[in-house]
């Protein structure tokens, strides 16, 4: 049976523009397997041979100093593409990271063979997923952790590797919550974890009304299946059934 990979990946830059010279600083990415958070990481800090814009300081707290001794691009993207080869690779605002290392690929390929990631790995948009799922409302990771009850307090500053794991989460929500079905009802006195806890329903609990249907109801009930026994030659399967509701 095939397994499921997929990556969920973030980045941190020196701004917001590759356009106008910004880099990457900080590479963060978390491994699913069938939908399961696996040990499996990678994680870089990068230095981007510039500084750091003061806006971008202030959202992730990277300074130039912690770079200073820190490996460049070119010297860990080959370990990257080789990490997210063949995945599916997950990304909040995808156009933004993947702009930037695509830019990153092209700064360290030759210009006749420019390397871009999605020609190593498939690429998943959570924004987009959220914008769909949720229109109109703020989609962004932490409106995203409050909608589907993911904790982010430790996210007092972006990191890239930490807002990959709880990207993991919110994503794992998004598209189907819980991957164990029934895992919470588990009887743990059992050991094993094979056995199902049954909460019965209380049988001192009312029972629901039903209302038995008025006799304009049944009127219209029995003016229906006679159209129905015209247009099918008398195979009516209520009357065949002898299904006559009771008043």
């Amino acid at each position: 049976m095939s397994q499921q990979r997929q990556i969920i990946l973030d980045t941190e830059t020196t701004g917001l523009e590759p356009s106008e010279g910004h880099r990457i600083i900080e590479i963060g990415c978390v491994e699913l397997i069938n939908r399961r958070l696996t040990e499996n990481r990678f994680h870089q800090y990068v230095n981007p041979d510039r500084e750091i814009d003061a806006a971008a300081f202030e959202v992730h707290g990277i300074s130039s100093a912690m770079l200073a001794d820190k490996p460049r691009f070119r010297d860990v993207a080959d370990d990257l593409l080789e990490f997210v080869k063949g995945a599916e690779v997950i990304i909040h605002n995808a156009p933004f990271d993947v702009g930037f290392l695509n830019h990153e690929f092209r700064l360290i390929a030759p210009p006749e063979s420019p390397t871009r990631l999605e020609a190593h790995c498939t690429v998943i948009d959570t924004l987009k997923l959220a914008r769909t799922m949720h229109p109109g409302q703020k989609n962004d990771l932490d409106s995203l952790c409050r909608r589907y009850g993911v904790d982010n307090s430790n996210r007092s500053l972006h990191g890239a590797l930490l807002d990959a794991e709880i990207l993991a989460d919110v994503y794992l929500a998004m598209t189907g919550g819980q991957t164990g079905l029934f895992e919470e009802l588990r009887n743990p006195a059992s050991g094993t974890g094979d056995r199902l806890e049954i909460r019965h329903l209380d049988p001192q609990r009312p029972r629901l009304p039903v209302p038995a249907p008025t006799a304009a109801e049944l009127a219209d009930h029995e003016a229906w299946m006679r159209e129905i026994d015209e247009k099918t030659g008398g195979r009516c399967l209520w009357r065949l059934l002898g299904a006559t509701p009771e008043a």
